[in-house]
């Protein structure tokens, strides 16, 4: 299963419940157990367990399934560039395999690697990257998303130079580049998906592609089925329809593989702190049944969608 996609099949006409249940913070901001301060990336494990960048905290912060509060997994031992210490962290996956959280800590410019096993052990994966989104392929390579150099990179495992795997010519609107890249998503293809803010557009970069696909918007900014207004967190089923946080909408759309627009599926109805709104969506994730996480940015909050209707 790719990461943070689903292993059941998606019907294309699928429905998620509107009212959305809050699993991570909702206690208004703040730095308690319970709070989070402008979350960005999160990632859904197998038991559905959360894990979100807490971002203003500047921590890692794990919710276990119906937990009221969470604990502190990295960071949060204040902003910094220590080896216990993370600035405005991004995203973050975890890597069954070394049984280790990979974050991205956005300000320090730098990929770390933290124990799961004993909180103690951690290292800088990459440096000198203005790294936000990151996932991993299945063989283990290491997607990152470098917005200062506008690309996405691959780092096969033991590699630390990598390889362009979208964008890399610029920054600019043509195909071949990127403006402003946000989130990536991988498929067991290995193409690419990456959120192409400034553009407000989702773009496919298969493997070896010179140039990419718009999967998802690119009809300028505006809040039409064919647009989006700076996109966040994507994500993509077995069938190819991709998902994507459509952060300035306050909503998250679902675009049909090759379709000329998208629909809402939750969200979309004005920014705010209801159960069926969101404000500046975010990261975005699948469990393996389906139920979509949303990180509800403004509300500082994981809002969870039930799969309600497939087939």
């Amino acid at each position: 299963i790719p990461l943070r996609g689903c292993s059941i099949d998606i019907h294309p006409n699928a429905r998620w419940k509107q009212n959305g249940l809050t699993v991570a913070g909702g206690n208004e901001q703040g730095n308690e157990i319970n709070q989070l301060s402008n979350p960005l990336g999160l990632y859904v494990d197998d038991d559905q367990t959360v894990y979100v960048a807490d971002q203003s905290n500047h921590r890692i912060v794990e919710w276990k399934s119906g937990a009221a509060s969470g604990q502190v997994v990295a960071g949060g031992n204040g902003k910094g560039n220590g080896v216990h210490q993370l600035s405005d962290p991004f995203d973050v996956i975890v890597d069954k395999e070394r049984d280790s959280l990979i974050i991205s800590d956005s300000l320090n410019c730098r990929v770390v690697r933290w124990s799961r096993r004993n909180g103690t052990s951690r290292e800088t994966i990459f440096s000198n990257i203005v790294c936000v989104g990151l996932t991993m392929d299945v063989n283990g390579s290491l997607y990152v998303v470098d917005s200062g150099q506008a690309k996405v990179r691959r780092y096969r495992r033991g590699e630390y130079q990598g390889t362009v795997a979208a964008g890399g010519n610029g920054q600019g609107n043509r195909l071949d580049r990127l403006n402003g890249p946000r989130h990536v998503f991988v498929d067991r293809d290995h193409s690419v998906y990456v959120s192409d803010l400034g553009n407000h557009r989702v773009m496919k970069w298969m493997e070896g592609a010179k140039e990419g696909i718009v999967v998802a918007g690119g009809q300028g900014e505006g809040n039409g089925l064919t647009q989006l207004s700076f996109p966040q967190g994507v994500v993509v089923d077995q069938l190819g329809t991709v998902y994507v946080a459509d952060r300035g909408n306050a909503r998250v759309m679902r675009w049909l593989n090759g379709a000329t627009q998208g629909s809402v599926i939750v969200g979309g109805n004005g920014k705010g702190g209801q159960s069926n709104q969101l404000y500046d969506p975010f990261g975005l994730s699948f469990d393996k049944h389906g139920n979509l996480y949303v990180v509800d940015n403004v509300n500082n909050r994981v809002q969870k969608f039930n799969i309600e209707f497939n087939g």
